[in-house]
């Protein structure tokens, strides 16, 4: 039996293959267990084998790469449209398959182990950062159910926790959980800023983070995120990168009449932020002889947030620049201060 591509659709324990001939027919459908994979793929010829970009799919092209096997890796928004109604298992392997199939079809990068772990002490301080938010949320709240209140921010726990200590009011026992709740809160700044440690040492040694972090509102933790997450030989323009990490306008348009609407929040979620939050500190300081004509005149026409918007989208665009030539940043010339 001579297999065109097997597509597989990966769960915790069972995958399901989907094999077809040289003429798109249906030849393999089977289910296998997680630890008769590599070796069913051993006894094959090497083939094309495609999966969605999911969790454990990097370590699955990998492995079966280097078992000789042509790897490809499909987002799974672009697998959707070609499910057959109701979602099985069989469906969505065939539904890879076909989405594979398409000569414009769009693949992602698989990524090496060490890329993987790099982007996952990012995680890791975003998970972190995450629940002290949540935790300090919970404290504040707790804390005004008994009349205890103080202003917003990281900074004011410690004071919101005096305040607390100091209301002979509140029963001891809920000062007891409130206090627990500061523990916690303490213990997540220790641990957040161990990794801000090691993220600035990766930081420093990761010569395109160095490049881009001279990027005006593109920080130590904005670079190391684009260098580490982004390839830029995936994108052929820096609009296609702002594009991918939805910054650019959704579009709706029928009848040769162009419909633009709001970005399309479609890619990374947390790169998006970050340059969005860069563009925002650029502009809450901007003014004649700090911020380029190009800035101002935008804040004359556009709200304050709908140019922060188009800030990071430039942002991102001069990130993939020098990201695919090596060039260091250039400085645009300041309007001079009235």
């Amino acid at each position: 039996m001579e297999l065109k591509r097997i597509a597989i659709d990966t769960s915790k324990s069972v995958f399901t293959l989907h094999g077809v001939d040289a003429q798109d027919r249906p030849v393999l459908r089977c289910d296998l267990r997680r630890g008769r994979l590599v070796a069913f793929f051993a006894k094959l010829a090497p083939t094309e084998v495609v999966l969605e970009a999911c969790g454990g799919s990097h370590h699955w092209a990998r492995t079966l790469s280097q078992l000789g096997h042509r790897v490809g890796l499909i987002p799974p928004q672009y697998v959707k449209p070609f499910v057959k109604r109701g979602k099985t298992d069989r469906n969505d392997a065939e539904a890879i398959s076909e989405a594979a199939s398409r000569p414009a079809m769009r693949r992602v990068a698989i990524k090496s182990a060490a890329q993987q772990a790099d982007a996952l002490t990012l995680s890791a301080r975003e998970l972190l950062v995450a629940q002290r938010t949540q935790t300090i949320n919970a404290l504040r709240g707790h804390a005004a159910e008994f009349g205890v209140v103080v202003a917003g921010g990281t900074g004011r726990v410690a004071e919101l926790l005096a305040a607390v200590a100091q209301d002979a009011d509140i029963p001891q026992a809920a000062c007891s959980l409130l206090a627990f709740l500061g523990q916690q809160v303490a213990h997540l700044d220790r641990e957040i800023a161990k990794l801000d440690t090691a993220l600035m040492a990766q930081h420093k040694a990761n010569p395109v983070s160095r490049l881009l972090a001279e990027i005006p509102g593109i920080g130590p933790i904005g670079a190391l995120t684009l260098a580490v997450r982004i390839d830029p030989r995936q994108f052929q323009s820096g609009r296609h990168l702002a594009a991918w990490i939805g910054l650019t306008p959704r579009e709706h348009s029928s009848g040769g009449k162009q419909r633009m609407g709001g970005i399309s929040r479609a890619g990374d979620e947390r790169l998006r932020q970050l340059l969005v939050l860069g563009a925002t500190a650029i502009i809450r300081y901007a003014k004649p002889g700090r911020a380029s004509a190009w800035l101002l005149s935008l804040l004359e026409r556009r709200p304050r947030k709908l140019a922060a918007v188009a800030l990071a989208n430039k942002m991102a665009r001069i990130a993939w620049a020098m990201m695919t030539t090596g060039e260091a940043y250039r400085r645009a010339p300041l309007t001079a201060a009235a």
